[in-house]
């Protein structure tokens, strides 16, 4: 499985917003991760409508968590932004394939797929948050 952007940038949004409780700013989150302001706008949107986050305009205004870390799946939040987790079509699509009704490894990653998703879904986003909800900035190297 290889992830989009958005989602990356959803799920780093989701961290940082579980990481410091109460309202921040997209830009703080951009700035944070040395990312796009406008893509983690993009995923701060989706995130919104699909209510994980919770978007307040004016002054005092920001994003935060609409629900509590612990009833956040990664799982859930992978599969609400990447949609088919499917490895190859034929595990999701009758008939894309000549051998698809005898094909024995069509039902390998069938259980591939079902298994990491079971896995996704039984981590919470609190348990990719470090200890006491710290996240702490990086500090690049300058190696020249």
């Amino acid at each position: 499985m290889r992830l989009s952007l958005q989602t990356d940038y959803a799920l780093r949004t989701l961290i940082y917003l579980a990481g410091r409780p109460g309202r921040h700013q997209v830009r703080e989150v951009a700035e944070f991760f040395r990312i796009s302001k406008d893509h983690v706008a993009k995923a701060v949107r989706r995130l919104a409508q699909q209510g994980y986050i919770r978007s307040v305009r004016g002054v005092g205004g920001g994003i935060e968590l609409a629900r509590s870390a612990e009833s956040i799946s990664i799982g859930q939040v992978v599969e609400d932004f990447e949609g088919s987790l499917a490895l190859l079509d034929c595990v999701s699509i009758e008939g894309v394939c000549t051998i698809q009704p005898a094909c024995g490894l069509r039902h390998v990653f069938a259980e591939a797929e079902r298994r990491q998703l079971e896995y996704l879904n039984s981590v919470p986003l609190s348990q990719v948050v470090r200890p006491a909800g710290e996240l702490q900035e990086f500090v690049l190297l300058d190696l020249n």
